[in-house]
């Protein structure tokens, strides 16, 4: 049983997935299920994922929401990527149960690096802020949002971290544009994973609520840096510095396997 200690170290943690997910759209089921098993206690491991779906859902939501008070979100892109992305999800997950899990988090972690450095060689790129999803570009808009979906799906985390650079190089957009654009999809992945874990009580609804409040907190702060950082690269470097740190964290975890 859960005290105040730890809802509180609950609402600190969601404050932190939050802040991620309105800065660079990625990070928040990385940090979610690892804070929600070892920083707040959660004894079931199917419960902290169940659970943190559901927050991560609502605070992407969350960030969503400060993203389209700016007027950073491209709603068509947006729900196109997202659809494509979720049917993508469901082939990568059913492929993922057949490949040995260490071999999936090493494989995970090249993906990682080889996205790092490619945001890191077109961090200058400021991108095309009358981008958009029409019909010319359908077809690869549809195409990178089904094939991120079966990375997520396989790998089981990163969707955030992937829908991002997915989204620049389906439209050509600026940075900030698919930060916002990309929470789209992923509180659309989130909610799909926590009705299914839901409909099986494996969701803690009350420290759900405490880490969902922290991140709706979080997410404004992180959405307010992010327009800050968008110009002059900083924060495509942020991003990737973002993802060369989960990268190594996965290497690590896999070496330790």
């Amino acid at each position: 049983m859960l005290d105040a200690l730890h809802y509180g170290l609950a609402t600190l943690s969601g404050g932190l997935v939050g802040f991620s997910l309105g800065l660079v759209g990625g990070g928040g089921s990385i940090l979610a299920v690892p804070l929600m098993v070892y920083l707040v206690g959660v004894a079931s491991p199917h419960v902290a994922i169940g659970t943190s779906a559901l927050a991560v859902a609502a605070n992407a939501g969350a960030g969503l929401a400060s993203h389209a008070r700016a007027h950073t979100v491209k709603w068509q892109c947006g729900g196109m990527y997202a659809a494509a992305g979720i049917f993508g999800a469901l082939v990568g997950s059913t492929l993922g149960k057949a490949v040995d899990g260490q071999k999936l988090l090493f494989l995970f972690a090249l993906v990682m690096v080889a996205v790092g450095v490619l945001m890191l060689r077109g961090r200058h790129d400021a991108g095309r802020p009358e981008a958009a999803c029409r019909l010319d570009n359908a077809p690869q808009v549809l195409g990178i949002g089904a094939a991120t979906g079966v990375f997520s799906g396989f790998f089981g985390i990163g969707g955030g971290f992937l829908i991002v650079p997915g989204l620049i190089a389906a439209t050509g957009m600026p940075m900030l544009n698919a930060v916002g654009t990309s929470l789209v999809a992923v509180t659309a992945f989130g909610l799909t994973t926590a009705l299914n874990y839901a409909a099986s009580g494996m969701v803690d609804w009350p420290l759900a609520g405490v880490f969902i409040a922290g991140g709706v907190v979080g997410g404004h702060g992180g959405t307010a840096l992010a327009r800050r950082l968008s110009s002059g690269g900083t924060l495509r470097t942020v991003f990737a510095g973002l993802i060369f740190a989960v990268a190594g964290y996965v290497l690590w975890r896999s070496a330790a396997m």
